[in-house]
């Protein structure tokens, strides 16, 4: 397995702003890598700078194996980019609007008429292509958005929140359409701020904030990492007893709260958790309710190393 990407010591400045702070980043041959971060962590600015459309303070990256420069075109053209705003052509139909993107790799008619009826098949668009972008739907259009970035396959694509306000049926095949590329062989960074696609599609995940790789792992990897490893709910009425002594004393214990009958803890690792609780409760008279054993969630884990605070974009 070979790097299709490595960033060493990456740094870039707005003024007084650094918005990349010695950020390193490798991603190997036929991931899908995740790129986590809250607003101004740096993310959007780490994309520019890989596909060379901003210039940078420090650092180096290489695509390919080759240094990654603004004159790189044959390192461009097994890149496929798919932004968040949607960037086709308003007076092109779908068909011609992919023929177009497609062209500017592409230059064989014959095999860019193959590619762009293959791209629009994979996207399920061949219905449409005689259509206006006007005449679609937001799911249609954030495929035919898709097909244009993706027909001139390209062996490394970037996702920059491609399901933003589609319908779920639109996102379930949006999703399956990125994993189907990966199948086939393509490298992917996909970012996005709907946590349960990451935890669907990515092999890996780096968290970024305030310009560096902050945390980096699979899913469960990151998930080990932070304080709250199992929560446990169980709804209780009239709890009469302050229980949370004893619930200190358990192993791997965590957190305990009691609100509106309704009894809250954290673990942190451990196992029967759930009935060393239950243990102690049998001790309690009244009836109880619904009890629920969650582990952490990818949300979870991004809101503990990332701060609960709003952010600015910046």
């Amino acid at each position: 397995m070979s790097n299709v990407i490595e960033i060493n010591n990456l740094v870039k400045r707005y003024k007084e702003l650094v918005a990349l702070d010695h950020f390193n980043l490798t991603v190997d041959e036929g991931e899908i890598l995740g790129l986590l971060g809250p607003n101004g962590s740096g993310k959007t600015t780490t994309i520019n700078c890989i596909l060379a459309l901003l210039t940078y303070d420090k650092g180096s990256i290489k695509v390919f194996g080759k240094e990654m420069k603004a004159t790189s075109y044959d390192i461009k053209k097994d890149i496929g980019v798919v932004m968040q705003d949607v960037a086709v052509f308003d007076d092109l139909t779908v068909y011609e609007n992919v023929d177009y993107f497609c062209g500017l790799y592409i230059k064989d008619k014959k095999i860019r008429k193959q590619y762009v009826e293959e791209a629009l098949n994979f996207v399920e668009l061949t219905d449409f292509y005689k259509f206006k972008p006007k005449k679609l739907s937001g799911g249609l259009l954030r495929r035919l958005n898709i097909a244009c970035g993706i027909a001139h396959k390209p062996k490394l694509i970037f996702f920059d929140e491609p399901t933003v306000a589609v319908d779920p049926q639109s996102r379930n095949k949006i999703l399956d359409g990125i994993k189907e590329l990966n199948r086939k062989g393509a490298t992917i960074i996909y970012t996005s701020h709907y946590m349960e696609e990451i935890e669907q599609l990515c092999s890996r995940i780096v968290i970024m904030d305030k310009g560096k790789s902050i945390a980096m792992g699979t899913k469960d990897e990151l998930k080990a990492m932070i304080h709250k490893t199992e929560k446990i709910t169980i709804e209780v009425a009239d709890l009469a007893s302050d229980f949370s002594s004893e619930f200190a004393k358990l192993p791997n214990f965590s957190s305990y709260s009691y609100n509106d009958n309704v009894l809250n803890l954290t673990f942190k690792g451990g196992r029967n958790n759930l009935a060393h609780v239950m243990n102690i409760l049998s001790k309690h008279p009244g009836n109880l309710g619904r009890i629920s054993s969650e582990t952490p969630t990818l949300n979870d884990v991004f809101l503990e190393i990332t701060g609960t605070e709003l952010r600015d974009n910046v």
